[in-house]
């Protein structure tokens, strides 16, 4: 039998209630005990496990519905902290210096009370030594699952291999709506200032906020919400998780909060006062409309663009290749070359090198790759960056990048892939995991069968269109692996170099890309070459631009190499 929790308590606990999947009324776990002998067994609770929500008609208590291996969740093994004593009592639990210096920053006594704020030693890393802290529990349910730990320097520290999750996540349960802040210490203002549902964060936010476990972790808690408004520092750190936030839940549910001249809702709340905050969350904004801009919507980007011209785009991590071509999210790349001259290895190691540099995930779609255990040790040598033997099996550094590869790529499996289904899983991989980067190897084998049109061209820009809406939306670079149309040997003998122009449905290709790129491999001088067909902007690369490499067996990885320059001018005795 499944093992299902409701807030903490396990179902076999209350197997008499007999609650299974489905809509289905039942005892409620927390007041059902408690009630007069001849209403124990009255089914006071409603339980939607589709929705993930359970209602009690008597206490009326709401329940997030998750099971040990919740939707989304990681499989890994994590470690769980040992909480206070179930008899602890807050706030007494802090030292009247703590009350205190929590007081100064707007934040009473019966906030610390209600989310169970604690005190006491530590041994912090930044100080190399034992410090007194406060302790941020991380519940969900009524299980501790992490641990938040600050000193009176401002270092933090997470409990040691346990499960990240959003602060105060309970909170939010039974809500149509709820905010996201960026610090614990933001959720304690806006409880304070009445507003209870509201979460945090539990790391902050970086320059690369795209790695949000935590969200991986608890998206089950927030697929019922009609509204999620962003409360995040106005910082570029901020700002960055904001925009991943939008991307992952869908800027149609999303708003935005700000603080004007302050830097968070804890310094709003100690400069302006709790209605003053109150007023900051109820007039947050929708996310700008689709498909309508105003200036005022564009006026940072414009005014960045004034003062640094283009942006850099981002790079592979090949030296050559780097000088002749980079890229920006929000747009697809064709790679064409006939069989077997490395497409689909070329586009493995350009993820690869996107995700070392950047932390991108990435999510194939390609049938030609099967079987998919193959394809992952591919990913593994290039991350290894060598052949790993039998002996490595289980080492740590197996271990460590195994993980790695788990968390970091993806493989859509179908037994018929179409181009809705394909962009549908990759939407659902954005929200739930965070992909950066779609593969689709090849477009040939991932046929879109609601395209009806007789008219190759047409059908093609369709195709092409529906990629190009993906990557807008969803702010993910897209690859396209296109094989061309037949091809000849010129007059040596040597199959002829394709171009977009040779892939079925003609220059509609090379109309609709972004960027193409050509991988073709020279037998003879066992190189291979990657050349710039086309790229939107002239500041991404240069058309016509080739980079050549040996290919490494063991790794197989992509080593830039200077080609041999061959003099052909007849020799004098010639």
């Amino acid at each position: 039998m499944q093992t299902t929790e409701i807030n903490g308590f396990l179902i076999d606990e209350f197997n008499q209630h007999k609650l299974e999947e489905g809509k289905k009324q039942g005892t409620c776990p927390l007041c059902s005990s408690d009630r007069k002998p001849k209403n124990t067994k009255a089914k006071c609770a409603s339980y939607d496990w589709e929705r993930g929500l359970g209602t009690c008609h008597n206490c009326n208590t709401s329940f997030q519905l998750h099971t040990y291996q919740r939707k989304g969740a990681s499989e890994k093994v994590y470690v769980r902290p040992v909480g206070p004593p179930s008899d602890t009592e807050y706030p007494e639990f802090l030292n009247d210096k703590v009350i205190e210096w929590f007081k100064t920053r707007g934040i009473g006594t019966q906030t610390l009370t209600d989310l169970q704020v604690g005190e006491g030693p530590e041994w912090m890393p930044q100080t190399g030594k034992t410090e007194n802290v406060i302790k941020f529990n991380y519940f969900m349910g009524d299980q501790l699952i992490n641990i938040k730990y600050r000193d009176g320097r401002k270092n933090f520290k997470l409990y040691k291999g346990a499960e990240k999750v959003f602060y105060n996540i309970n909170s939010i349960v039974g809500y149509e709506y709820c905010i996201i802040t960026e610090g614990e210490m933001d959720v304690l203002a806006l409880h304070e200032a009445g507003i209870p549902n509201v979460v945090s964060v539990p790391n902050g936010a970086t320059l690369n906020s795209n790695n949000l476990d935590y969200l991986d972790n608890c998206i089950d808690y927030f697929e019922d919400k009609e509204k999620v408004i962003l409360a995040v520092d106005s910082d570029e750190a901020g700002q960055a998780l904001q925009s991943e936030l939008v991307r992952r839940l869908g800027a149609e549910v999303c708003y935005l909060a700000s603080f004007d001249d302050c830097k968070d809702a804890n310094e709003y709340l100690q400069k302006y006062g709790k209605e003053k905050l109150q007023e900051r969350i109820t007039s947050a904004r929708p996310v700008p409309l689709e498909n309508v801009t105003t200036f005022k919507d564009i006026e940072d980007e414009v005014t960045d663009f004034v003062r640094n011209g283009f942006k850099r785009g981002f790079q592979v991590g090949l030296s050559n290749f780097d000088e002749i071509f980079s890229t920006y999210t929000g747009q697809f790349i064709t790679v064409t070359g006939i069989p077997s001259s490395g497409k689909s290895d070329f586009v493995d190691q350009m993820v690869v090198g996107y995700n070392r540099n950047y932390g991108w995930k990435t999510a194939f779609a390609s049938p030609e790759n099967a079987p998919t255990y193959l394809h992952a040790h591919k990913l593994m040598r290039k991350t290894w960056q060598g052949m790993p033997s039998s002996k490595d099996i289980h080492t740590d550094k197996w271990n460590q990048i195994a993980d790695h590869i788990n968390d970091n790529y993806f493989f859509i499996d179908m037994e018929r892939y179409t181009l809705e289904s394909v962009l549908r899983k990759g939407a659902e991989l954005v929200k739930r995991k965070g992909i950066k980067c779609l593969v689709i190897d090849p477009f040939n084998k991932v046929r879109d069968v609601d395209c009806k049109t007789e008219d190759v061209n047409r059908y093609t820009m369709e195709y092409l269109t529906k990629i190009e809406v993906f990557a807008k939306k969803f702010d993910v670079l897209v690859f396209v692996v296109a094989h061309p149309t037949k091809m000849y040997k010129d007059k040596d003998g040597k199959m002829e170099e394709p171009t977009m122009y040779n892939i079925k449905g003609g220059g509609e290709w090379y109309d609709a890309s972004y960027h193409g790129i050509l991988v073709h491999r020279d037998y003879e001088a066992k190189t291979v070459k990657a050349k710039v067909l086309k790229v939107k902007f002239q500041n991404l690369g240069e058309n016509g631009a080739e980079s050549h490499f040996k290919w490494e067996p063991k790794s197989g990885c992509f080593i830039p190499h200077e080609p041999i320059a061959i003099n052909n001018e007849a020799m004098p005795w010639e």
